[in-house]
């Protein structure tokens, strides 16, 4: 059955500066794996279940997952796992097992890292990105999707990342603005509205660091615009509440 990154292909996960130039494919057995030029042939125990996409065979997520983290640095690993743990509600006990079954395998230990380190609230591969950075440079771990109230409990917006409720951080990347369009609307209006709703954010009161792709190249430069924003920060007269998880996709499931 597909595995790696085959099977994260197919499942729709994101995969980014991972190799996709052989086919993996993982075979319920200990041994006689072998790597041809176009694939990439697992032996191991996969457990007692499967997924079905498109007709295609694949590792179940979580398995998926333990087997990306276990090959992949860390940052590339933690924007696949972040997508599979938002999109098929992953959870940490599956992950857990997943470990506990690939033991002894290469890996293991940056496994159990990642995976300590992995976020449901993560909504795109920048967003993954900007929590590693962040991370990298010290910082300490921003709470994610927090939902922004005035005082008298209107809603302004969502933001990627909340320091304490205090500061917050927006991941500006261009796709953004494909997402926020509304009927009718051009991307200049989605930015000017972006825009008004920045400025209201900071009229609470609220600290608020923007950074795009060129900063997570340039992590030193976001990560000490975070920290003066910290140190200058005070007491906001708005709210950050942590936005709900979205339900988790459904897949078909079959015994082996």
């Amino acid at each position: 059955m597909l595995s790696h990154q085959s099977a994260a292909v197919v499942y729709g996960l994101p995969l980014w500066k991972t190799p996709l130039d052989r086919v993996h494919l993982t075979r319920n057995r200990r041994g006689g794996g072998r790597i041809t030029r176009r694939t990439t042939v697992h032996c191991a125990p996969i457990g007692e279940h499967m997924a079905v996409v498109d007709g295609h065979a694949l590792t179940l997520p979580a398995r998926t997952v333990i087997d990306l983290v276990r090959t992949l640095p860390f940052e590339q690993a933690v924007v696949v796992g972040d997508a599979a743990v938002r999109r098929f509600g992953v959870g940490r006990e599956d992950l857990e097992a997943e470990l506990a079954r690939a033991a002894r395998r290469h890996g293991v230990d940056a496994a159990r890292k990642v995976v300590r380190f992995l976020s449901g609230h993560s909504e795109s591969v920048g967003e993954s990105r900007s929590r590693v950075m962040l991370s990298r440079a010290g910082l300490p771990a921003p709470s994610q999707q927090g939902e922004v109230f005035e005082p008298g409990g209107r809603r302004i917006g969502r933001v990627d990342f909340h320091f304490d409720g205090i500061v917050l951080g927006e991941f500006d990347g261009r796709v953004k603005y494909g997402r926020l369009l509304k009927p009718g609307q051009s991307p200049g209006d989605a930015v000017f509205a972006e825009k008004q709703r920045e400025d209201a954010l900071r009229d609470l009161g609220f600290q608020v660091v923007r950074w795009t792709w060129d900063g997570l190249e340039a992590p030193g430069q976001v990560a000490e615009r975070v920290r003066r924003a910290i140190a200058r920060a005070a007491t906001p007269r708005g709210w950050v509440t942590q936005a709900p998880l979205p339900s988790a996709q459904r897949l078909t499931v079959r015994s082996l």
